[in-house]
């Protein structure tokens, strides 16, 4: 693996910190993006587990990314400009997939509820004892978020693939940042703002009815 392919905690904090508009309102969408592709990198560390959530992750940051770099990218610099412009002209599909299945709400949305599970596998890393089950944790915040919107099949899939999870030791070393007191250290530091924008993102999309888009 080269360096670039190397997952870094400490860039993953930098980019959910940048994320986050001065006054907390509003979540910029290439640090979002660049945050993201941290968490990649930090899945396919470890193998083939994750790839069932990876590869998808993969496909909805190319998605937005062209939206970005299109002609109208500055209606997508944050979420609430895309959220607003999408909407005010009727690039969404709200009741049932019609000629916008990649539009930037329903992709970021795909990502935002895979943040929620991945926010809270780390949560319990960071808590966790040298005793704790990582394929327990991994399960837990699973079934705690992104299974809700998963077929049985995916489902079943997933309950396997997290049986094979490596020790905690393991993922700790995956995060290139020290001894796991270090880890832990830096954790602490970076939920908090990972968790503020999920719940801005949270918010911006529930108050514009987008939580259910199909």
């Amino acid at each position: 693996m080269t360096e670039a392919e190397k997952f870094s905690l400490r860039e993953v904090l930098a980019d959910f910190r940048s994320c986050l508009t001065i006054d907390n309102q509003d979540v910029l969408v290439d640090y979002y993006i660049s945050g993201w592709k941290g968490l990649i990198k930090f899945m396919n560390s470890l193998g083939t587990v994750f790839s069932f959530i990876s590869k998808d992750a993969v496909t909805k940051i190319q998605i937005v990314e062209g939206y970005r770099n299109s002609a109208e990218g500055e209606k997508y610099k944050s979420l609430r400009t895309m959220v607003l412009y999408e909407l005010g002209a009727n690039l969404v599909d709200l009741d049932k997939r019609g000629d916008h299945p990649n539009s930037g709400c329903r992709t970021i949305l795909r990502l935002h509820r895979a943040l929620r599970w991945l926010q809270l596998f780390l949560d319990s890393l960071r808590t966790s004892t040298p005793e704790s089950k990582t394929s327990t944790m991994c399960s837990d915040a699973y079934n705690d978020s992104l299974s809700n919107y998963h077929p049985w099949i995916i489902r079943k899939t997933a309950t396997v693939a997290f049986c094979a999870l490596p020790a905690r030791d393991t993922f700790f070393e995956v995060m290139n940042v020290g001894t796991p007191e270090e880890v832990v250290a830096m954790l602490n530091e970076a939920m908090p703002f990972v968790a503020q924008v999920y719940l801005i993102t949270q918010d911006l999309y529930q108050q514009h009815n987008l939580l259910d888009l199909p």
